[in-house]
């Protein structure tokens, strides 16, 4: 791994997964010039465990696209990998990204998904996602995504929004550079799929999906999102 690659991970309230994917960061053989996480008011200790994990902190609102926004500004590294707290990197994922940006700027990577869990429902949902991406280029951000920092520049960057940051910057992205796929799956965890069941989980992200597509306030939208999230917790 050449020291050319930044990673961005905006985390909130992910003190008990970080340190698993900070665990693989380290396991870079050539090392990673910046790690970089934007914590955005967790009170969980997230902040001190990615201090102790040997990352850079940064603090931010709640507010995804808006933490995106400051570790990129905030780093140099001419590649970044910009990952969700509670992600793990596939076996073998530093020779892939490597071998993607020795291939130049010239496109954007996304990994494939993965979703702990042994239902077969999850893994449906696994096969729609990779048959999704590569027919629309449009992965999410629980994906990864590995873009050059002049690729997203003349993209416009990443919108301060606090949902669907990821959707619409791929939208954005995706007319500069085509997105492939990196080889492994990036798992990710299944708690929104095991409290609520594979079907309405999946439903009540189309719907906001749909909503956002509508014209409907990011802003909104976050917050409807938190109370989906308040409802699976009392579940």
């Amino acid at each position: 791994m050449s020291a050319e690659l930044a990673v961005v991970i905006p985390a909130r309230n992910e003190g008990r997964r970080l340190p698993l994917l900070l665990a693989d960061l380290a396991s870079a053989a050539g090392g990673i010039e910046e790690i970089c996480v934007v914590d955005g008011g967790s009170g969980d200790g997230t902040a001190r465990v990615a201090h102790l994990g040997g990352a850079r902190v940064l603090h931010a609102p709640p507010n995804r696209g808006a933490q995106l926004a400051r570790g990129i500004a905030a780093t140099s590294a001419p590649w970044l990998l910009l990952l969700h707290a509670d992600g793990r990197l596939p076996r073998g994922w530093e020779q892939t990204v490597a071998h993607a940006m020795d291939q130049g700027p010239g496109c954007c990577w996304a990994f494939h998904l993965g979703i702990q869990g042994g239902s077969l429902g999850l893994r449906v949902v696994e096969r729609l996602v990779d048959w999704r991406t590569r027919l629309f280029q449009c992965p999410y951000g629980d994906q990864g995504l590995l873009v050059h920092r002049q690729t997203l520049a003349t993209a416009g960057g990443v919108a301060p929004i606090p949902l669907m940051e990821d959707l619409e910057l791929i939208l954005r992205l995706r007319t500069v550079a085509p997105v492939r796929m990196l080889a492994g799956r990036l798992l990710v965890d299944g708690r929104r799929w095991h409290q609520l069941g594979v079907l309405r989980a999946t439903w009540t992200n189309a719907q906001l999906r749909r909503a956002w597509r509508r014209g409907e306030d990011p802003q909104r939208l976050a917050e409807r999102y938190g109370a989906y999230q308040k409802a699976q917790r009392r579940c």
